[in-house]
């Protein structure tokens, strides 16, 4: 409706400025009336207005003695009272005339069908499953985190099938859990579940939960989590590997994440050639405050060009150890003929001496 008043707002107001205006403005309000006679009663005092203040437009459009311009913006004041409405209300829609009760929810709480044959305790992490719908413990199948189930959901039942039982989750709010690694400086860290209630640091085969609040002893922290708002930071990163030894790359690791354990502390990650086409590599530091150090070595005759880095074959890329934090990273593409490009980067790098 709305595409055609437009089309004929262009054709009337090029008959406007040929000085044809009065068929076509009196076409587009007769067509209006009919529209008003059509309308429940309740609808018709605005669109009425609407229709008296296109008319009055149409008048001044037609005036004697209007020039070109006076004329097309009075043809738009009147297609606008007809779009539009002099309250606000576009031409045919109707509001409400009586009170309309809806269903609203509050709080934090949610639900979701359970797969077939599965049960889902209480405190479990739970993941949707993408593909169905339904909700499962947490795993590698299921693609979205949904909460924590606020209670079990047994569906082995008789009668069971999928979505016979609903489990009810905590989608938001603070939990403390068992967080492999944690110590003290990972406030502000990401959380990664690898099933129901096994949770650590790395994207590697995790699924994001939440970010760390609060550190309450060694290897336990209160996660804040938000199942519909908070999203992964390394989403963007579907390819994602762990490096706990040395490794040279090539061209089939364009776009992965490689996430560098302590376990690889100091050890080179050798770049090919830039004419072998490896592009959009990121290497990030996985281990905790001060215990790694990434060392990235170019090829003999390429540079590694970046921030605040001097260009020169052949000098590694190094993230500084003693300030090195857990999630620090650089991510690397192909540049021209001197070497590799760095287009993003956290924490302290610098060029080997």
């Amino acid at each position: 409706m709305k595409k055609l008043i437009l089309m004929a707002a262009a054709a009337c107001a090029f008959a406007l400025s040929a000085g044809a205006y009065a068929v076509d403005g009196q076409a587009v309000a007769a067509q209006a009336e009919v529209q008003q006679a059509q309308q429940p009663a309740y609808g018709r005092s605005t669109l009425g207005t609407s229709i008296e203040a296109a008319k009055a437009a149409y008048a001044e459009a037609v005036k004697p003695g209007a020039t070109a311009a006076e004329r097309a913006e009075s043809f738009w004041h009147m297609i606008s009272a007809l779009l539009f409405g002099t309250g606000g209300v576009a031409l045919g829609m109707t509001t409400l005339a009586v009170n309309k009760s809806r269903a609203f929810e509050v709080g934090n709480r949610n639900e979701f069908g359970v797969i077939d044959n599965d049960i889902i305790y209480e405190g479990a992490a739970v993941g949707v499953v993408d593909a169905t719908g339904y909700a499962q413990p947490l795993a590698s199948s299921a693609n979205r985190f949904a909460g924590f189930a606020e209670r079990q959901a047994d569906n082995t039942i008789t009668g069971h099938a999928a979505g016979f039982v609903n489990v009810t989750v905590v989608e938001s709010g603070k939990v403390q859990l068992s967080v492999t690694g944690a110590v003290i400086t990972d406030v502000g860290q990401p959380v990664y579940a690898s099933d129901d209630d096994t949770f650590s640091f790395s994207p590697v085969g995790g699924i994001f939960i939440g970010y760390v609040h609060r550190f309450v002893s060694s290897g336990v922290v209160v996660v804040k989590f938000d199942a519909p708002a908070l999203r992964d930071p390394w989403g963007h990163k579907t390819m994602r590997e762990t490096l706990t030894g040395t490794k040279t790359f090539d061209a089939e690791d364009c776009g992965k994440l490689f996430v560098v354990t302590s376990g690889s502390d100091g050890l080179a990650l050798t770049l090919p050639a830039i004419a072998a086409g490896l592009s959009g590599l990121t290497i990030m530091a996985g281990g905790a405050f001060g215990s790694t150090a990434v060392t990235v070595d170019p090829n003999a005759s390429d540079m590694i060009l970046g921030p605040d880095i001097t260009g020169a074959d052949n000098k590694d890329l190094i993230c500084t150890k003693a300030t090195q934090r857990r999630g620090d990273f650089v991510t690397l593409i192909a540049g021209d003929a001197d070497g590799y490009m760095v287009t993003e980067l956290r924490g302290t790098w610098a060029r080997e001496a």
